[in-house]
């Protein structure tokens, strides 16, 4: 357990405190070999970033020594090619992990998560030079963040932030937002648009001249990302380190349900936390129902129906999850039309249960847990906020759409980030 110093600890949002780049490591990371390694680390890990993340969340203290344990653990470069030297693990895995780790704390899950679809990216379109240097940098311990979306912009697919060659380099300019991962990350892999309105991710070192991370994150949930504020001005990087993002969604890749089954995993995570310390508070704090006739509230029909429906309904969106993993990964060996499609609507539906079931157990764990169980004390307040934060990132009420045109009229649907 980490030992906070409430007094000097850093803070999300002090917009007007400069947060200097964090070190490279001094230690290069672990390297995990196998899918059942990165499982069993993973739960190592959630044990001990449970322990004080109602703490972290209370006080909005920024994950420092958290964040370093968990890109130094080898779980940040499970998805690198073994061919690279990484594990290559499944999605069935790596969707396992983001999950294992959110139901500790799904502002660690949410973290990583930028750099995971920035890694399938490399792996997709990088060259080999830039295979051989990003993925050496990774498997190192190194952090990506992420300056992707921004907040001026009409819709999330429409980017200002430019690209201009300049010499043997590119120039970027732009300002972005919801930039979750980029204030603590060593590198800031910034999506910015060519002369001809395509789009481009430049590899920027954190401490790099012009580069500046505000730590303005002020959501009520999800609250220690800290996905604040991206100022580029004039930030130069070289041309080996701007790769082509566009080609990933010029053609039939997997690369929309990869990042959308990440955050899938994080509100999955979110309700199996939430369920777990529903059932919790109901065996040790709550109180039955005066007309129950029960004298403990895990006596109560009512409430033992109520978690026999949240576990229900939280299988069935694992079970989903897991089926959409195996259909990515099916997708990543034999991409193509119907293999990609395949993959992006199961994850779709994925997104979909998950969704309903975080925000569902987060209703329940008060319905069930009384009055009490909203004292601040209890710090369960963190599990609305998280689940209603989280499932903000893009709507679910398109995905019944995008499910529904597929079955329906054999549509397959639009290839973004998103989707």
């Amino acid at each position: 357990m980490t030992v906070h110093d409430l007094h000097k600890a850093p803070r999300v949002n002090t917009p007007d405190v400069a947060f200097p780049a964090r070190p490279r490591p001094a230690i290069p990371a672990h390297v995990i070999e196998t899918d059942a390694e990165a499982i069993r680390i993973a739960h190592q890990l959630a044990e001990e970033f449970a322990k004080d993340a109602a703490l972290r969340d209370r006080e909005s203290l920024l994950p420092l020594a958290e964040l370093d344990a968990f890109s130094q653990s080898g779980l940040w470069g499970i998805t690198v090619p073994k061919a690279y030297g990484g594990a290559g693990v499944s999605y069935v895995t790596l969707t396992e992990v983001i999950k294992i780790i959110s139901a500790a704390d799904p502002s660690l899950g949410q973290i990583p998560q930028n750099h995971l679809a920035i890694v399938e990216h490399i792996v997709a379109d990088g060259t080999d030079e830039q295979k051989r240097f990003l993925f050496g940098e990774v498997l190192r311990g190194v952090r990506f963040g992420n300056a992707f979306s921004e907040a001026a912009s009409r819709v999330v697919t429409e980017f200002e932030t430019k690209l201009t060659k300049s010499g043997d380099d590119y120039v970027v300019n732009g300002r972005k937002f919801y930039a979750t991962g980029a204030l603590l990350a060593h590198i800031v892999p910034i999506v910015a648009v060519d002369a001809q309105g395509q789009p481009h991710l430049a590899f920027a070192d954190r401490d790099a001249p012009g580069l500046t991370i505000v730590n303005d994150w002020s959501s009520f949930g999800q609250r220690t990302t800290a996905s604040g504020t991206v100022i580029v001005d004039n930030v130069r990087v070289p041309a080996e380190r701007v790769l082509p993002a566009h080609r990933a969604f010029d053609r039939p890749t997997a690369a929309g349900p990869i990042s959308q089954i990440i955050q899938g995993a994080v509100d999955t995570g979110i309700a199996k936390g939430t369920i777990v310390d529903t059932i919790a508070f109901v065996r040790t704090t709550a109180r039955p129902w005066v007309d129950s006739g029960q004298s403990k509230a895990w006596e109560d029909h009512f409430t033992i129906a109520a978690i026999g429906d949240l576990e229900i309904r939280l299988h069935a969106a694992e079970a989903i999850l897991e089926k959409a993993a195996r259909l990515i990964d099916a997708a990543l060996i034999a991409p193509d039309e119907q293999t990609v499609a395949e993959a992006a609507v199961a994850t779709a539906e994925a997104k979909v249960l998950s969704t309903e079931v975080a925000i569902q157990a987060a209703n329940k764990l008060f319905e069930l847990g009384g009055a009490r169980s909203t004292l601040a004390a209890h710090g369960l307040d963190r599990h609305w906020r998280n689940a209603r934060t989280h499932t903000l990132h893009d709507p679910v009420r398109w995905k019944y759409f995008h499910v529904g045109d597929y079955y329906l009229n054999g549509i397959k649907p639009a290839r973004h980030p998103w989707l």
